[in-house]
């Protein structure tokens, strides 16, 4: 048994989680999970939500609160998306608390210790107009190098190179639209370039090994020939203090919103240890260099999960050109993979909350429920190149694969076997046609468990709804519904049994993609309890004496009785009623309903 770690993006808790965001780190990662752990390994799934950095401080302003009670209140929103939509986190946290504070700082503390974090003077800017620290990603102008002209202060999204804000040219603030004002200013800068020679070595082994997507691997080598040290501390007071004398006390100086962001994965590690009460199961792992890790993120945050936190990792262990010695963390694991999906965009258009151009995950979920997105995620998302979400192609899959496929082969199945016999029969002796299908749905487990544990998701539902299809054509084959008579009840018991265990196998096939949907037909024929563990949103306080009068919900579950990834002999006489229908046929109205909203939420904004 392998130990797994599956770490999942953080979302930034700046608002309520819409489609694009899910699409790339929430839905494959959750794919990918429950499938590790039908197939036997142990799996530590974490996340949580980014609470810190300028962002949050200019949104608290407009909105008349302070910063925390903004990332409270947007924490529990997400919380709450993401458990509604199947995500079987062991723990999704937030960064806010004093665990986090504690790992963060132990990271910074040892990576200075190491010779790895330089002090720097440096130029920040500042909002002539407030005099307020404008963070890079608030400045934004034409790039120096290949002529973008909305490239952002820390990193140009067209040639992916990282940038200093005052390299851009005709640099302006975001928030207001004014040219920044530079001004000296100390910093703590990780040094990169001495740990370059380690970052290579380790990413061309992971280049060797040919488990890297093509895009990942490429563009994560290709930066590390202009790498130059990189801020870890920023002029603002929100955010983790800086854990040196002299530094420690000062109000306006606090860890790079990027730097404890990443080092999340391991405090929600530890938090998760902790919380069951064996503190130190995180290092199972973490330290065991058997352990795999798989980092799950849109493509915008590469540099940061590909140089930035294994950079980090290094510095820790001392394994840069300086040498030096591992923190009380010990050695940590190099992530195994960095599994970075692209962009979705929606009716050929990028998403924008502030536009008001975007899909809002609570309102899919409430109106369309968490399968059938999931479903659409799955078979049409950006896993390897940019995606097109239309609300037309939605309902044309919802309707034509998930209800008119899978839904009408659970369905009619369950209706035959109801109405001849009331519970699945004992069958005879099968035919070849029986014998047939039983080899094509078994084989299915080898190629679709195969295509998941490469995170292959696409061509893994494609593969188990074609078997759906194979399974859908026995029926047209043998005709179920013409068996008539005592003479052919026992070829109908036969026929009928044979459907129940595809049935049964093609649900646990599919229900890694759709977990929720997998418990209803679990229950259809004749299944006790939950055939698919799900998350659970639990409200908690503080470990530690900083945050011990807080509360907050965070994800939490139990997966130990994820079912294996093989097939299961259907028992013979449990009980199957009449069904109701799994999924919700849509109608072709719901393209111009949504269209329209989507108009009216644009001109509401323009209004605004």
């Amino acid at each position: 048994m392998t130990k797994v770690l599956s770490a999942v993006a953080w979302p930034y808790a700046n608002g309520p989680r819409h489609l694009g965001h899910v699409a790339g780190f929430a839905v494959p990662s959750d794919v990918f999970s429950r499938y590790m752990r039908m197939a036997g390994h142990d799996v530590l799934m974490v996340s949580g939500s980014d609470e810190h950095g300028t962002p949050i401080l200019v949104l608290a302003d407009k909105e008349g609160v302070t910063a925390r009670e903004l990332v409270d209140k947007n924490h529990a929103i997400i919380a709450g998306e993401l458990a509604d939509l199947g995500c079987s986190y062991d723990l999704y946290t937030r960064t806010t608390t004093a665990n986090h504070y504690a790992v963060a700082q132990e990271l910074f503390t040892q990576v200075w210790k190491n010779g790895y974090m330089v002090e720097r003077t440096t130029k920040g800017a500042i909002s002539p107009s407030t005099g307020r620290t404008l963070p890079d990603r608030y400045i934004e102008g034409t790039c120096p190098i290949c002529g973008y002209p909305e490239a952002r202060g820390d990193q140009c999204d067209n040639c992916g190179n990282q940038l200093e804000p005052e390299d851009l040219k005709n640099p302006r603030s975001k928030i207001n639209g004014e040219t920044p004002e530079f001004i000296e200013t100390q910093h703590f800068f990780l040094d990169l370039p001495a740990l370059a020679e380690a970052l290579r070595e380790w990413l061309e082994g992971r280049e060797a090994s040919g488990t890297w997507r093509p895009n990942v691997i490429k563009f994560s080598l290709n930066i590390l020939d202009d790498i130059k040290p990189r801020a870890m501390t920023r002029d603002i007071d929100w955010g983790i203090p800086v854990p040196l004398d002299g530094w420690r006390d000062q109000p306006t100086k606090r860890l790079y919103v990027w730097f404890d962001a990443v080092v999340g994965y391991l405090s929600a590690s530890v938090e998760w240890a902790r919380r069951l009460g064996e503190p130190e199961r995180w290092r199972e792992w973490w330290n065991d260099p058997e352990a795999l890790s798989y980092y799950f993120m849109g493509k915008d945050n590469i540099t940061f999960h590909s140089q930035i936190w294994p950079a980090e990792l290094l510095g820790y262990a001392g394994k840069g050109s300086r040498g030096g010695e591992p923190g009380e963390f010990g050695v940590l694991n190099l992530p195994t993979e960095v599994v970075s999906s692209e962009y979705l965009t929606m009716e050929g258009k990028q998403f924008s909350t502030s536009r008001g151009y975007v899909i809002y995950i609570r309102d899919v979920l409430d109106r369309y429920g968490p399968d059938a997105i999931r479903y659409y995620i799955c078979a049409a998302g950006p896993e390897n190149q940019d995606a097109n979400f239309t609300w037309a192609e939605f309902v044309q899959r919802n309707n034509s694969e998930l209800v008119a496929g899978w839904g009408n082969l659970v369905n009619r199945t369950a209706s035959m076997i109801a109405k001849s016999f009331g519970e699945i029969p004992q069958p005879g002796v099968l035919e070849p046609v029986d014998e047939a299908i039983r080899s094509t749905v078994l084989a299915a487990f080898d190629t679709v468990g195969g295509l998941l544990a490469r995170q292959r998701i696409k061509a893994a539902v494609a593969e188990a709804m074609r078997t759906v299809g194979e399974v859908n054509k026995y029926v047209t084959d043998t005709e179920p519904f013409k068996l008539k008579g005592e003479e052919q009840r026992e070829r109908l018991a036969t026929v009928l049994h044979t459907l129940a265990q595809c049935v049964s196998d093609l649900n646990t096939m599919l229900s890694p993609f759709l977990p929720s949907s997998s418990n209803a037909v679990h229950a259809t024929f004749g299944g006790d309890g939950q055939f698919m563990p799900m998350p659970r949103l639990e409200t908690v306080t503080g470990l530690d004496a900083d945050d011990a009068d807080r509360s907050y919900p965070v994800i939490l579950g139990e997966y130990s009785t994820t079912p294996r990834w093989e097939s299961r002999p259907v028992r013979v006489g449990a009980t199957v009623n009449k069904p109701t229908p799994i999924f919700q046929k849509l109608d072709p109205t719901v393209v111009d309903d949504e269209l329209a909203r989507l108009r009216d939420d644009l001109a509401g904004d323009g209004e605004g």
